[in-house]
């Protein structure tokens, strides 16, 4: 076998399988799948330090990545394998004025923007190892139900590669037009089913089953390889020391899982000393993961976790019809596809999991625009669990801290706007369905008559 391969993450099961297979769970028992490393056949650096040496070397386009610079802690292609367009250009931004408006010392709080890809999210430090495993692979057509966001990374890399034919399967439901648009610009063929964001990827997931189409989604465990990457360049940009806290939206809980790969790997390489702890938000309006963990106690439990309460609580969900509803799109998801390894990612960072509600959601957004980084609504959802975790006593003020901000502010800019016109009407028809009914942070625009002394007056000079 190589010294890659996929497992089986079912401590009973832990079949194994080849790199080529093309598998989104288990065929044995139908668990999920990780892709897993035989350490000592991988030149993994001595120190996470070395990783620096290519800050010389980006011309070469592997080494220029965020992603693939880090390539020996996901080593699972051959060089000339690998499809990148520059992903992983990314800021870890240290913001006072943010930090003293929640509660934190100075120095404390830093914000991870994933904005900054080349679709405008996180996405694309998944997409790039996703379609780099469709290319060993020799897939011709890839899919993926979205959001938006899955939808925009997974599209551009089609587009830019050349090498894929991209479909996507979308929601009737809320997607935001700035998310939709990208991957119409960029030639996606869009299927937009009669249903949430569940139900496409329940057809998606059936296609692919039934014809040779290479399924980009979070279950994908060559996603989550990609998204792990988040993580090293955090610690980059802290200089290689690990912060307390990382806080991370909710969603499909790719991110989460990921993140808590990361972290368990490095520690057993050596490469770090401890580990940070870890918060996922939910939406209130998708708070699965936090119904499950804080109200009917499931955990990890080495694996072998309460599978009959998952199923039991998604019964009722369909006997209900219980859809997800949030304004933050992007984690406008009730069936988490990760949950079991978001699970395993809680036990190794001694993780916790809270709900913030879209009010607390869009203010957070509006906030952390105002005091530097403009990001997607789901984003804010970081911000606002740090107040909620801050005001429970659970994080200090001591404690450093890192948001992870998923998407660019013009993933969604129809809520932005909504949020600081001053028009009523605007805002009802966009923010009031979801319960939004104060803008503490709203900065609408002046209307001033065309004249100079108006428009000094207007400025207060």
């Amino acid at each position: 076998m190589s010294h890659a391969f996929q497992q089986c993450i079912h401590p009973d099961c832990q079949a194994t399988f080849d790199l080529r297979q093309i598998l989104t769970a288990c065929p044995t028992c139908g668990s999920l799948l990780d892709i897993q490393y035989n350490w000592d056949e991988v030149a993994v650096p001595k120190s996470l330090k070395e990783f620096e040496k290519r800050w010389s070397t980006r011309l070469n386009p592997l080494d220029f990545s965020g992603v693939w610079r880090f390539r020996e802690l996901l080593s699972f292609p051959k060089d000339e394998e690998i499809v990148t367009i520059g992903e992983g250009q990314t800021i870890l931004q240290k913001n006072d004025r943010l930090a003293s408006h929640v509660g934190m010392n100075p120095g404390t709080l830093f914000l991870q923007y994933e904005g900054q890809n080349p679709s405008g999210s996180f996405k694309d430090n998944g997409m790039t190892a996703a379609s780099t495993h469709a290319r060993m692979v020799g897939a011709k057509i890839t899919a993926c139900a979205s959001t938006g966001n899955t939808s925009a990374s997974l599209a551009i890399y089609a587009g830019v590669s050349g090498l894929f034919k991209c479909v996507v399967f979308i929601g009737s439901g809320k997607i935001a037009y700035g998310k939709l648009s990208q991957a119409l610009d960029y030639g996606a063929t869009t299927l937009q089913i009669r249903g949430d964001f569940d139900d496409a990827l329940a057809r998606v997931r059936e296609v692919c089953d039934r014809h040779p189409i290479y399924l980009c989604n979070s279950v994908n465990p060559f996603r989550l390889e990609g998204q792990k990457t988040i993580m090293y360049r955090i610690l980059e940009g802290l200089g290689w020391e690990v912060p307390d806290w990382i806080l991370v939206p909710g969603g499909n809980l790719g991110n989460s899982s990921s993140f808590g790969k990361a972290f368990m790997e490095l520690k057993q390489l050596g490469l770090i000393d401890r580990i940070p702890r870890l918060a996922i938000i939910n939406a209130a309006g998708a708070s699965t993961l936090d119904s499950l963990v804080n109200h009917k106690d499931l955990q990890w439990n080495d694996g072998k976790n309460d599978a009959d309460l998952i199923r039991s609580y998604y019964d009722v969900m369909d006997r209900d019809d219980n859809r997800a509803s949030t304004l933050a799109s992007a984690i406008e998801i009730n069936r988490p596809v990760n949950l079991v390894k978001a699970l395993r990612a809680l036990t190794v960072c001694d993780g916790v999991v809270r709900s913030v509600t879209d009010q607390e959601i869009v203010d957070a957004r509006a906030m952390i625009a105002a005091n530097g980084f403009g990001c997607e609504p789901a984003s804010g959802a970081t911000i606002a669990g740090l107040q909620r975790l801050r005001a429970e006593g659970v994080i200090a003020a001591s404690d450093r801290v890192v948001c992870v901000l998923t998407g660019h502010q013009l993933k969604d800019p129809d809520l932005t706007v909504a949020y600081h016109m001053g028009d009523p009407r605007k805002r009802a028809e966009k923010l009031h369905p979801a319960g939004v009914t104060e803008f503490p942070f709203a900065n609408p625009p002046i209307a001033v008559d065309n004249d100079v002394d108006a428009i000094v007056a207007a400025l207060g000079l």
